[in-house]
């Protein structure tokens, strides 16, 4: 074992405004008693929130995105498929991605809440309503390609987000963390070959969409800006956070992020149907730590969460209680005595030798 020793362990952040998107229009998008993208994960979140959080967090409204907003990451046909639904009580737009006849509006809806969260970290940063964002929205988006609607995804909410952010606020620099135990295909396809989004996945290779190599690193303008991260099944909570401390200590001081999202899909968590991981819900506290005490000393980018997959009830609610104590103060995790494991050695060199050439991972 090796210790850490790390000062971005040693920090003690204090809680920061907190905004969060709920709707109970995200329900009306139907997929199925059996399917386990189901309405009753939003409604597992709700209640945990109105528990624990009450006036500690602010509530913004959610508005649907406009054409405009969507057709920047998706093309005016797939978007033209997806009005149609409207028209049919059940159909499916791909093998594992069944909606009803309200989820056009429920996408739409969540695409728009990503969009008002931007607003609400953005319009000016010493009077903005938020220092960190999370919307508890679905469907969820980061499978969904420019034309494709596939894994439990319809609309790229994080994607069309972030577009958004380039596009109005003139940002440079955006850094996208994906924790969903299933590679982002979507967000890493749409960026591939651009420098204003710097995509950081973990994920299970071993299971859907079966991409995200870890020598795929970007192409074009976008070369070193993609870092896939291929994890083993067997890392442990303190194996994830101090992974993601020893990634994201270069690339926050030489990418300089403008605005930090992430992808937070919770389906790494040992009590998933799905992902086949070991982690809990401390995993999810303590990489939020990380990344707090790294926006402390970087500039404090604003953070923008965007809830993915995730399909145990319990879990995911007490993973993102989890977060939400880190993000408001009510709790600091301690990771100052984690231990860096020697796979986490070796994978973090691994990814490191990659990208080398290209600087932003270079201590």
């Amino acid at each position: 074992m090796f210790d850490v020793g790390r000062s971005s362990f040693k920090r003690n952040i204090s809680g920061l405004k907190v905004c969060i998107a709920r709707d109970e229009r995200f329900l009306e998008h139907k997929t199925g008693h059996f399917h386990p993208e189901h309405p009753k994960r939003l409604d597992a979140i709700y209640r945990m929130l109105d528990k624990n959080f009450g006036d500690k967090i602010t509530s913004i409204n959610c508005e649907p995105a406009t054409l405009e907003q969507i057709e920047r990451i998706h093309s005016p046909e797939y978007v033209k498929r997806i009005l149609k639904t409207a028209d049919q009580r059940i159909t499916s737009l791909a093998p594992d991605t069944p909606i009803s006849a309200g989820s056009y509006f429920a996408a739409w809806l969540a695409a728009g809440a990503c969009i008002k969260g931007i607003d609400a970290l953005m319009p000016n940063r010493m009077a903005s309503k938020c220092d960190a964002f999370f919307g508890f929205v679905r469907p969820p988006g980061h499978h969904a390609t420019p034309d494709k609607a596939s894994g439990f995804c319809i609309f790229n909410n994080i994607a069309i987000a972030a577009r958004y952010a380039i596009d109005h606020y003139h940002l440079n620099r955006i850094l996208v963390i994906d924790w969903d135990i299933h590679h982002g295909n979507g967000i890493h396809d749409i960026f591939y070959s651009s420098s204003d989004v710097l995509y950081m996945s973990t994920h299970d290779l071993m299971l859907f969409p079966y991409t995200g190599e870890i020598d795929q690193a970007g192409e074009g303008e976008g070369v070193g800006y993609t870092i896939n991260i291929p994890i083993p099944r067997d890392l442990t909570d303190d194996d994830m956070i101090c992974l993601y401390d020893e990634m994201l200590r270069p690339l926050m001081k030489n990418y300089a992020p403008e605005l930090v999202m992430v992808a937070a899909g919770f389906d790494a968590h040992r009590d998933d149907p799905i992902g086949r991981s070991r982690l809990t819900e401390k995993a999810y506290a303590g990489i939020t730590r990380v990344l707090m005490n790294l926006q402390n000393t970087n500039h404090n980018p604003p953070l923008f969460f965007s809830l993915e997959g995730g399909y145990h009830q319990r879990a995911i609610a007490e993973s993102i209680k989890s977060i939400l104590a880190e993000l408001t103060g009510d709790h600091t995790t301690d990771i100052s005595t984690i231990q860096k494991s020697r796979v986490i050695s070796e994978l973090v060199a691994r990814v490191k030798n990659i990208h080398f050439r290209y600087g932003v991972l270079n201590d």
